[in-house]
C-alpha cells in the first residue's frame, strides 16, 4: 500500500488497525474492577510503558507461552534512580529471580517486590536481544530519557541458569502457557516493558504477553520477605516516603 500521499498513509494506518490485536485482559478474579488502573495485551515484538503510583500490583502473564517480557524500572519522580539489576542480585544473595525478591535502585531501594511467580523461568544475566533493546528506548524517549538511561534490564518468562561446574550459561525456555508474576509497586515508577526475544533463545516464537494492573496499597504493610537485606532496603524506601 502506497504511503507517499495522505490519504494512502491513512489507508494503510486503519488496515493496520484492523489487524491489530485489541483484546483487553479481564480483571483478575478477586480484584474490584474499579481499582483497574492498566490492561493491556502487549503483541511479541511490542513494547507499552505506564507511570505507576506506590501500591500498585501489577501481573504480567505469559499468555500463549511465548512472551518474554524484558523489564526496566524508573522512580517516576526522580528517573535518574532506577532498576539496578547488579544490586537486584548482590544485595539478595540470589541470582535467580523468584517470590520475594526486591528490584532495587542503585540507591538500596525497593522499586518493586515479587510477591507472586507462577513460572520461575526468568533471567537477571543476559538481557534483551537488539529488537528489546530499542523497544525500551522508545519506552524511555516517552518519558524525556535518551539510550543512555536504557540500562541492563531483568528478563521475565524466558529462563537461565548458570552450570554449577562450566559456569556457562544454560537457556531453560519457558514455564508453558499461563504463566504469571505480580510485582508490587513500593514507590511510584516509570515501567517500561518490552515483549521481544530472548538472545539465547533459539526459536523465538514471539507471542503475546498480557499486563494488569491495580491498586492494592493496602499490600505494602504485609512484608512477604523477612531478610535482613531486605528490610534495611524496605526501611530506605520508607524514609523516602516519610520525607514526601
Amino acid at each position: 500500500m502506497n504511503t507517499d500521499s495522505t490519504s494512502g498513509a491513512r489507508s494503510h494506518a486503519r488496515a493496520q488497525a484492523r489487524q491489530a490485536d485489541l483484546r483487553i485482559p479481564a480483571t483478575p478474579d478477586g480484584v474490584d474492577p474499579t481499582t483497574v488502573i492498566w490492561a493491556e495485551s502487549i503483541p511479541g515484538n511490542g513494547y507499552a510503558t505506564k507511570v505507576l503510583p506506590r501500591g500498585s500490583r501489577i501481573r504480567l502473564i505469559d499468555i500463549e507461552g511465548g512472551a518474554c517480557a524484558n523489564l526496566l524500572l524508573y522512580r517516576a519522580e526522580a528517573p535518574w534512580e532506577r532498576l539496578n539489576v547488579a544490586d537486584t542480585m548482590k544485595v539478595p544473595w540470589q541470582a535467580y529471580l523468584g517470590t520475594g525478591h526486591p528490584l532495587l535502585s542503585d540507591q538500596g531501594r525497593v522499586l518493586a517486590t515479587v510477591v507472586a511467580d507462577s513460572s520461575g523461568h526468568h533471567d537477571m544475566l543476559c538481557g534483551p536481544d537488539a529488537t528489546g533493546r530499542q523497544l525500551l528506548l522508545l519506552g524511555a524517549i516517552k518519558h524525556g530519557m535518551d539510550i543512555r538511561d536504557v540500562a541492563p534490564s531483568v528478563s521475565l518468562f524466558r529462563g537461565v541458569r548458570v552450570d554449577p561446574v562450566t559456569g556457562a550459561l544454560e537457556f531453560t525456555g519457558s514455564a508453558g502457557p499461563g504463566a504469571a508474576l505480580d510485582l508490587l509497586i513500593h514507590l511510584p515508577v516509570v515501567l517500561v516493558v518490552a515483549n521481544a526475544a530472548h538472545p539465547l533463545d533459539p526459536d523465538p516464537p514471539a507471542t503475546g504477553l498480557d499486563v494488569l494492573g491495580w491498586r492494592a496499597g493496602e499490600q505494602l504493610a504485609d512484608l512477604i520477605n523477612r531478610d535482613p537485606e531486605y528490610l534495611r532496603a524496605v526501611q530506605n524506601t520508607e524514609a523516602v516516603v516519610r520525607a514526601w
